[in-house]
């Protein structure tokens, strides 16, 4: 009898642009297992009704993204830790009968640095730039890693501050005017805005204020040196790439729905950054 092919999805509104079905068809494919990993495009009326029938649809589990995470927050049985304290759902599986939601950008996050930066959860101050969804992550993400001052600036102060009163103690908002008084004690920066995308050439701070132990990380990937890694760079700092999060959270929820843990390498990175060059 032939092996029953196990299902899982990445859904978000829209989803064309999606990289997750080729890193998890490389994990598929790697670890030689019998599987799909699909892009569903679901309209925010319908994601209701695609989340309750994910088991008559025979689906282990998939992904959840942009503009689906927080009502998957409400949808799901259960919820891990992480998505409790962040507030959203990216990971779906099912557990004991239960739909479970979890969320993996925190960790993808802190796996990328650890990978590209070993020591940059040594530093008692982290500046994040932005304030949206995956700013709570990276708090998250820094709450867990033990550093204790943590600024979030922002251009809208009242979505900073409502960030900072979800963490408490250690976190703190500003207007993205005071970023540059901070700059100089600040040992890891991170942007989470879209500036520094392609077409937003922007630098949302001038790095050269930065320690020179400073760590300066993006979570834009698209390109891969944003404006503001190259400015660090040519100012002699550490800098780590956006892609390795994608690529990191991406790994629990393969094992929760395929069984496997999958590593992410150097072949992944590159299939990947091929991907990214050939949509330009």
């Amino acid at each position: 009898m032939a092996e029953t092919e196990t299902k899982a999805f990445v859904c978000g509104h829209p989803i064309a642009h999606s990289r997750s079905p080729k890193i998890h068809g490389f994990w598929l494919k790697a670890n030689g297992l019998a599987g799909t990993y699909t892009a569903i495009d679901v309209a925010p009326e319908k994601f209701g009704d695609f989340l309750t029938g994910l088991a008559a649809q025979g689906f282990a589990g998939g992904n959840v993204t942009i503009p689906h995470k927080e009502a998957a927050f409400r949808l799901v049985d259960r919820r891990d830790e992480a998505a409790e304290a962040i507030g959203a759902v990216n990971t779906v599986w099912f557990e004991d009968g239960q739909l479970w939601g979890g969320n993996t950008d925190a960790y993808g996050f802190a796996e990328n640095l650890d990978e590209n930066a070993p020591s940059w959860d040594q530093t008692d101050a982290a500046l994040v730039l932005g304030a949206g969804g995956a700013a709570r992550a990276i708090v998250h993400a820094l709450k867990l890693r033990g550093i204790r001052n943590i600024r979030i600036v922002n251009r809208t102060v009242a979505r900073a501050q409502e960030l900072a009163d979800s963490f408490a103690a250690g976190v703190s908002a500003h207007p993205l005017a005071a970023a540059s008084e901070f700059l100089p004690e600040t040992g890891l920066l991170i942007n989470t805005t879209s500036l520094g995308m392609h077409g937003n050439e922007e630098l949302p701070v001038d790095p050269s204020a930065l320690p020179d132990s400073a760590v300066v990380t993006d979570i834009v990937y698209v390109p891969l040196e944003t404006p503001l890694l190259a400015a660090a760079k040519a100012r002699g700092l550490k800098t780590v790439d956006g892609l390795g999060m994608l690529l990191h959270q991406a790994a629990p929820g393969f094992e929760h729905w395929f069984g496997i843990r999958p590593a992410v390498t150097a072949e992944l990175r590159d299939l990947v950054v091929a991907d990214l060059g050939a949509a330009r």
